[in-house]
């Protein structure tokens, strides 16, 4: 296991098409959950909950919309203060895992 490699995806349902994730990420990042949902492989309504408020909710607006494509290859990787993740990277693994499995159907 990799450094930050301790989140835990704890929802991933699809309703009417909306695939819904909840995860809680790795305890080396100052955020305590992270919500968001998929449409046609589009990020909507990414919201945190602690963590850096006004900045992660600007994340959450610059996301608005975006392909995970997009969200993959400018938020992997990055850390925040030596700690080897942060709160975006964890967003990203977080997608990536979710990405490569198979959500439960309605």
């Amino acid at each position: 296991m990799m450094i930050g490699d301790d989140y835990q995806i704890v929802a991933d349902t699809v309703e009417n098409g909306v695939r819904h994730i909840t995860a809680v990420p790795s305890k080396l990042v100052c955020s305590k959950l992270i919500d968001f949902e998929l449409i046609d492989g589009n990020i909507h309504n990414l919201k945190y909950m602690g963590g850096c408020n006004g900045n992660l909710k600007a994340l959450g607006a610059l996301l608005e919309g975006a392909t995970t494509e997009f969200a993959l290859e400018r938020l992997l990787g990055i850390n925040c203060n030596g700690r080897g993740t942060s709160c975006s990277d964890q967003f990203a693994r977080i997608l990536r895992d979710a990405l490569a499995k198979a959500p439960a159907e309605e």
